[in-house]
């Protein structure tokens, strides 16, 4: 079963905030190196840095993504801004390759896009395309959960109640990098019991374009609690109830 990965504590180091891109030459790459504050913290909280430590560069690599990931949720890298790898790497303390290479990551999925000879932009979603992205998940993932209701023991959807609760905690929290994942690991989960590995991974495809930063936790707090609601149809049996549950959840945001 998929894992959420624990959200992080208040003793967790600062955050950095990545500056815009500016149009120029880039500077030469300094060795990859990730100062301790990389891996995913609580926003606005800080701690004295442990100082910079020798990482695989594959490691470097995934950091950094998930470093961007997390700013990408929570604002720091706003919809519509251009960034450069070499302005953001040194931020970061690694060269603009890892940097590079992660966004490039980001623009296959969708969250990015490349402008030539300044960086990438934070891809800007508009109501239709978030509309259109909520119709597609829900023509994926509801037939599934659909399929299963009725034809599992409540057993085996009480074992996805830690993963429901998760998206609560972060939620409770307001930590929106920390829910994302939370969210995208429940929804893996969930649809991981169809057995369909491909269906599982073009959802979570989809998951991801959908995400974006929200404007408060309510609506976090409103999307978590769906996911316990879930939960308890499903132990339940209770098949009258779980469409409309259903439709609710993947419903297209309102802003």
């Amino acid at each position: 079963m998929d894992q959420a990965r624990p959200c992080t504590t208040a003793s967790s180091p600062q955050s950095y905030r990545p500056p815009a891109a500016a149009p120029g030459s880039e500077p030469q790459p300094e060795p990859d190196r990730v100062p301790a504050r990389i891996p995913g913290q609580t926003r606005g909280t800080s701690a004295p840095d442990a100082g910079p430590r020798p990482v695989r560069r594959h490691s470097v690599r995934e950091q950094v993504l998930r470093e961007l990931r997390a700013a990408l949720m929570d604002g720091s890298l706003a919809p519509g801004g251009v960034y450069s790898a070499p302005a953001i790497g040194e931020r970061l303390g690694v060269s603009a390759t890892p940097v590079r290479e992660a966004m490039q990551q980001l623009a296959t999925e969708g969250t990015v896009e490349v402008v030539p000879n300044r960086g990438f932009r934070v891809v800007v979603r508009g109501p239709r395309e978030r509309a259109e992205l909520a119709e597609v998940r829900a023509l994926v993932e509801i037939p599934v959960v659909l399929r299963l209701a009725g034809t599992l023991p409540a057993a085996r959807w009480d074992e996805l109640r830690p993963l429901a609760e998760a998206t609560v905690t972060a939620a409770a929290g307001g930590d929106h990098a920390c829910y994302a994942e939370a969210d995208r690991a429940f929804h893996r989960a969930l649809l991981s019991l169809g057995g369909n590995e491909q269906l599982v991974a073009v959802a979570g495809d989809l998951h991801r374009r959908a995400q974006r930063p929200r404007t408060g936790s309510p609506s976090l707090a409103a999307d978590a609690a769906e996911h316990l609601a879930l939960l308890d149809a499903l132990a339940a049996g209770d098949l009258q109830a779980l469409p409309a549950l259903l439709q609710s959840h993947f419903a297209a945001p309102d802003s």
